[in-house]
């Protein structure tokens, strides 16, 4: 059987192995340009590969100013003792032995008009097409006091996997036994939206063997819930009742990290582990070509077919930055990369793109040491609607053994496909 790339996006939504190569050569050859991306994540960092992969004829420039990849998911597994940081740090050795250039620096201003790219370092780069994945801003002046106490070591985010993360582990690990563990959930929209749920289980599996005595008081900016609501209740009644105290409606709004307290609407809640997660936005790199521009200035609309900024000609927005239904979530930022990379090598090819094209989304949650659940949707893009869920989809209620290990093998699937 015969696949041409369009095929292959479908299939890929789906769910298929990544395994065909031989169709670049084909249809991707008469694509030249130079294409720069701008954030080495899941969504970048996959763009960047698929765009060499496709348009074997592509000059491609990938700029991340950070030395190693650092999965956001999975990170909770850390917090809970099942992984370390090491499990869930990589290299990006791999990308440029796919004829990707690889720049370590920061983007600090982008003329739309002149299509060029200007870096920190000094850099200045003319591009054809230009892909920003920057991922999120978390809006830490959005909590009062947040700021000062994050400078303190007293609160963290640990939103995005990395010091935060290792920090959150060590005062977790410090917090006498019968002690009390704040975190927040912020109002959707916001980055991996099962997240906060799946940190208050990892989190209560660790004190249920360490700390039995411990509690978790869970502050939820939303009114219930926000995604696997049947997995979540499931595990906190089957494996730690009485020790998670779920609140909805109580979005924080200042944190004293003198007193150790977060306040909301209704009170001030003390804990001995503060971790507030403020409200976010599309990544800085975004507002340097007027790209977020949602009725909230917050999140980036595009066309959903192409990934191509309503706002900024010839840029392409990837990832959890993008305005849609779809789910910021690591999965679904590796599939509007495959759609985008197949757009740019059409476009710079003269062809016009996939106007239906297919994306899907995979999310596992731990429930406890030894079992998780799952939710999958695949979505087909049409017009005037944008990416429509297909029948079959769904999350799972309970949490099993078997999705745990799915969960493992998916983590190291989406790791090596991402980064080479």
């Amino acid at each position: 059987m015969s696949l041409n790339r369009r095929d292959f996006l479908k299939l890929s939504g789906a769910g298929a192995a990544l395994a065909f190569t031989g169709c670049a050569s084909q249809y991707g050859a008469a694509a030249r340009g130079h294409v720069i991306v701008v954030g080495a994540g899941f969504g970048g960092a996959t763009c960047a590969k698929y765009l060499r992969q496709w348009g074997p004829n592509l000059d491609v420039t990938l700029i991340e100013p950070n030395d190693s990849f650092v999965s956001c998911p999975f990170s909770n597994w850390v917090l809970g003792g099942l992984r370390s940081m090491d499990d869930i740090t990589h290299s990006y050795d791999k990308l440029p032995k796919r004829g990707i250039r690889m720049l370590k620096d920061s983007v600090v201003a982008i003329d739309a008009d002149k299509r060029i790219v200007r870096t920190q370092g000094g850099a200045s780069i003319g591009y054809d097409r230009l892909v920003l994945a920057p991922g999120i801003e978390i809006l830490t002046d959005s909590v009062k006091g947040f700021q000062e106490a994050e400078a303190a070591g007293k609160v963290v985010h640990a939103w995005k996997a990395g010091p935060q993360t290792a920090l959150l582990r060590k005062q977790l690990q410090a917090m006498p036994d019968g002690g009390t563990f704040v975190m927040s959930v912020p109002a959707a929209p916001y980055r991996c939206p099962p997240g906060p749920y799946e940190r208050a289980c990892m989190v209560a599996y660790y004190f249920k063997q360490a700390k039995p005595k411990s509690r978790i008081i869970l502050l939820d900016g939303n009114p219930d819930i926000a995604s696997k609501k049947a997995l979540f209740l499931w595990a906190w009644n089957t494996f730690y009742p009485g020790m998670i105290d779920y609140r909805p409606n109580n979005a924080p709004l200042a944190v004293d990290g003198n007193k150790m307290t977060v306040s909301t609407e209704f009170d001030d809640v003390r804990g001995d582990v503060l971790n507030v997660v403020p409200k976010q936005r599309a990544g800085t790199v975004c507002d340097l070509v007027g790209a977020r521009n949602d009725s909230n200035k917050a999140w980036c609309t595009v066309n959903l077919a192409t990934f191509e900024s309503t706002a900024a000609p010839n840029v392409h927005i990837l990832g959890d930055s993008v305005q849609s239904n779809l789910p910021k979530s690591g999965h679904m930022a590796t599939n509007h990369a495959k759609v985008c990379a197949a757009a740019i090598v059409d476009l710079l090819a003269g062809r016009a793109p996939d106007p239906i094209p297919v994306v899907a989304n995979t999310c596992y949650s731990a429930t406890s040491g030894s079992t998780a659940g799952h939710v999958a949707n695949v979505y087909r893009f049409e017009a005037g609607k944008g990416y429509v869920s297909q029948p079959e989809g769904g999350a799972t209620s309970t949490g099993d053994e078997a999705n745990f290990h799915y969960a493992e093998s998916w983590s190291q699937n989406i790791w090596a496909e991402v980064l080479g």
